[in-house]
C-alpha cells in the first residue's frame, strides 16, 4: 500500500504557531515551538480518529492507510522563527537575496516569488547538509 503524504501547513501567530492539514478539515494544532507543533499534530490526528469512531463519522480515506506528515512553513514564518539565529546579512550571504528584500518577506510587505522561496529553501538545506557533515 502506498504512503500518502499529508501537507501540514505551519503558520506563525502573535504568540505561537498553528498548523492544519491541507485539504483536510477538522485537524489543527498549536504550539510554542515547531517540535511542539509536530507532536501536537500527531496527537490531534489520533484524537480526531478516536472521536470519529465514537460518534460514527466517516474517517477520511487518507487517514485509513499509511500516511506521512510533511511539514511546510511560509517564508515569513520561517524568517521570523529564526530571527535571533540568522541575521539578514547572514541570510543574504547564504541565499544571494538582499537584506532589504528579506526584511520585506519577514514583515509580510511582499511575498517571495516561487523561485525566491526555492532559493531560500535550497540555501538552508545546503547549510544543514554542511552542518550534518561536521563532527566535533
Amino acid at each position: 500500500m502506498d504512503t500518502v503524504k499529508l501537507k501540514v501547513i505551519i503558520e506563525s501567530t502573535e504568540n505561537n504557531y498553528s498548523a492544519y492539514i491541507e485539504n483536510l478539515d477538522g485537524i489543527v494544532a498549536t504550539g510554542e515551538t515547531i517540535a511542539e507543533i509536530k507532536d501536537h499534530m500527531h496527537s490531534a490526528i489520533r484524537v480526531f480518529m478516536e472521536t470519529c469512531r465514537e460518534v460514527n463519522c466517516e474517517i477520511p480515506d487518507v487517514l485509513k492507510g499509511n500516511y506521512e506528515l510533511e511539514f511546510r512553513m511560509d517564508v515569513k514564518s520561517l524568517l521570523n522563527l529564526y530571527t535571533g539565529i540568522f541575521t539578514k546579512s547572514g541570510l543574504e550571504r547564504l541565499t544571494g537575496i538582499n537584506q532589504k528584500q528579506l526584511w520585506h518577506y519577514a514583515h509580510g510587505i511582499s511575498k517571495p516569488r516561487e523561485a525566491q522561496v526555492r532559493k531560500i529553501e535550497s540555501a538552508l538545506h545546503r547549510l544543514g547538509d554542511e552542518l550534518l557533515a561536521i563532527q566535533l
